[in-house]
Formats: C-alpha cells, structure tokens, sequence
C-alpha cells in the first residue's frame, strides 16, 4: 500500500461503502485506523467542519454510508451507534473568517487536523476522504469519494454532517431572513435572496461567490476583521 497516494482510480461497479480499505491497513500491521472527512465546504454560511472516527473493525453498526445519501433521521440515529460503537472520535469546526483568510481548502485542512488532535490517542492510520493532509506524520491514505467507499470515513462524514447540521439550525434564529434552518448555509435560492435584501452576516464567507456583491467581495487571503463563529 501507498501511504501517502491518493486513490486516483475509481471501480468500474457501483461504489459501496465496506471495510476493504480499513482491512488492507490492519494486514499490514495497523491498528488505529482513523477515518477523516468534512461537510460544509461549499456552504456560504458558517464553519467547516470535519469528524474523525477510529472503529473496533468487530463492532462497526449497519447502515453507515456517504452522509449525503442518507435521510436526516438516519443520520441522526446513525451518529448515536457510531458515537457507542468507536473507539474514539471527534468533532471539530474552523469559522468563517479562517475561511475567508486562508481559503477553503486550507481551512478544511486544518479543520481534519484539529479533529485529529481532538482524539484521546493517536490513530496509527488514517484513511481522508479525498485529501493528503500535509503537517501530518502519521501514514496516511486519500481516497477518492471515500465517503462512499470507507465505513470508517462514512461514520466521519455522518457524526461532522449532524453536528453541523445542530449548529447551523442553533444560529437560524439569531439570523433570520436566510432561511438557515432548511439550507445549513448552502447557496440556494432564498439563501442568495436574503443575501441580496440583507447582505451578509458576520457568519458569512464573505470571499465566496454570491455573498457579496462582486465589486465588495475580498480577495482571497484578505484578512476579514469581524466576529467568527
């Protein structure tokens, strides 16, 4: 196995979300295998977020798949029996404003970093959806939509998705007129609306496309002075 190669092949067959890639790292002597993925990184609203999951590969619950093909209900009951199942995890979000300072594929970076740091030990593996994460020591290995083809980058997808989903519907209230609760920050059309009547909140990625007014809208790297969440 590359440690530290992207998956740069996708199967013929329909994708489907097991453990292969979790047994290749334990036959070679692995036994942390933490499993990293995101949510929110096209959203205009609100942090990044990235979970982390390390599974006993004996007591992984049914059901875990992409986030994103999953009802809310299924999710939620899904993070609960992935929360009792692993043998740690951790959740960790990186604001707006970080976002809009150093981009949003820094900021996602580090987003799995913090989220990493946040385990109780170290794995020894770690299995990231579709990233290399540089800074890291630990071996590692970037699967292409392995959100979709990793249980152990699934159970992360789903445990970042209802955390952030939580917090997104916590902060609708507090900013009203975006309609929040049913976007979680997304671009959709009476998000883009209220941005146009509004304009943005201090929760707002105010370097991405839709949120400012293109003549308003700062650079890339600029340094944003506003409350971050």
């Amino acid at each position: 196995m590359n440690n530290s190669a992207l998956v740069d092949w996708m199967p013929d067959s329909p994708l489907c979300c097991d453990l292969s890639f979790e047994s290749a790292a334990m036959a070679e002597g692995y036994l942390r295998i933490a499993g990293v993925d995101e949510v929110g990184r096209g959203a205009l609203f609100g942090p990044v977020c990235a979970g982390v999951v390390v599974f006993d590969l004996d007591r992984v619950p049914s059901g875990i798949d992409d986030s994103k093909k999953l009802s809310v209900k299924q999710r939620e009951q899904l993070a609960e029996n992935i929360r009792e199942a692993a043998l740690d995890s951790s959740i960790a979000f990186v604001a707006a404003t970080t976002i809009d300072r150093i981009n949003i594929l820094e900021a996602t970076k580090e987003a799995m970093r913090l989220a990493l740091r946040g385990l109780k030990q170290p794995p020894d593996f770690i299995l990231c959806d579709g990233l290399f994460l540089d800074g890291i020591t630990i071996p590692q290995r970037g699967i292409i939509k392995g959100d979709a083809r990793s249980m152990s980058i699934g159970a992360a997808s789903i445990l970042a998705k209802v955390e952030r989903d939580r917090l997104i519907t916590g902060l609708a209230a507090q900013f009203p007129g975006y309609d929040l609760a049913r976007n979680k920050g997304y671009g959709t059309g009476r998000h883009l609306e209220g941005l146009k009547r509004l304009g943005p909140t201090s929760l707002h990625r105010l370097t991405f496309r839709g949120v400012c007014p293109e003549g308003d809208r700062p650079g890339r790297g600029a340094q944003i002075q506003l409350a971050g969440f």
